[in-house]
């Protein structure tokens, strides 16, 4: 990756972080502290690895992302804005009447969306299930889903990682968005899911650790990720809840408080500073 590459990257996170905050305050509702935190990883995603098109949004050819952590709905609908699946200005319409930008993402009215997600482990089951429909298929598209760190206390999900690892995906890589908190405080005191990296490598996938936040790592680590075969891929990625924002960084209240008029000015500077 070189130099203009990397600032392109750190740019277009910058920008759906600023998305992030005028959407969740202009709606006075959602989710900014986990939506922030993914910012890094969805942006390398759509701008450099995904093949997707937003002028063909159903193409069978294309690549899938899941996001299993479907209260994060704001990070990607400010990625798929950007990327040009729908207006900016629609942004502006999140969590209101009338509006396809739901607090959760719904495949049926918002283009570019592979699957409507909220009900935590589903959404990673789906994933399980595209990339077993792919492989059957001998299909060359990828499967790419992030679930959060909290998400992974679901039972459902590791039933799903068996699957995966039993029929042997390589088509498919996961990504935890691992914040550390969830909606009740501390993973680790909520119900800890730790050793996170060496439950994976048992239910017999290969696992890659990054900083969620360094452009050029979860770069390299997709590239690990695609050309790995015979496993499927988890990444787990160390991130801050609320990155970008200093009031909201490493805070669970932020899981899923909207600002308010002046906090959300705040924030806007501190990015716009970035």
């Amino acid at each position: 990756m070189n130099i203009n590459e990397k600032k392109y990257l750190e740019e277009k996170a910058n920008k759906v972080r600023q998305h992030i905050i005028n959407m969740i305050g202009e709606a006075a509702s959602g989710h900014p502290g986990g939506s922030l935190s993914a910012a890094d990883i969805l942006s390398v995603l759509y701008f450099k690895k995904l093949r997707v098109d937003s002028a063909d949004p159903k193409n069978p050819c294309r690549d899938r992302f899941i996001l299993s952590k479907g209260h994060a709905a704001p990070v990607l609908y400010a990625t798929l804005a950007e990327k040009g699946f729908f207006p900016v200005e629609e942004l502006k319409t999140l969590r209101k009447i009338n509006s396809r930008l739901q607090g959760h993402p719904d495949i049926k009215t918002v283009p570019g969306v592979d699957m409507s997600t909220g009900s935590l482990g589903q959404g990673f089951s789906v994933a399980v299930g595209l990339a077993l429909g792919g492989a059957m298929d001998q299909a060359d598209y990828r499967v790419y889903v992030m679930l959060g760190d909290g998400e992974i206390q679901e039972g459902i999900v590791w039933e799903a990682a068996m699957l995966a690892s039993h029929y042997k995906l390589g088509n498919l890589t996961a990504i935890i968005d691992y914040n550390g908190l969830q909606i009740d405080g501390k993973i680790e005191d909520v119900m800890s899911p730790e050793p996170i990296a060496d439950k994976w490598r048992a239910f017999g996938w290969n696992v890659l650790e990054i900083n969620g936040h360094d452009i050029e790592e979860i770069d390299r680590a997709f590239d690990k990720a695609a050309s790995f075969k015979g496993q499927p891929t988890m990444i787990v990625a160390k991130t801050v809840k609320g990155k970008g924002v200093s009031y909201m960084e490493n805070c669970a209240d932020w899981h899923g408080k909207a600002v308010n008029t002046d906090e959300k000015d705040k924030a806007l500077a501190e990015l716009t500073d970035n």
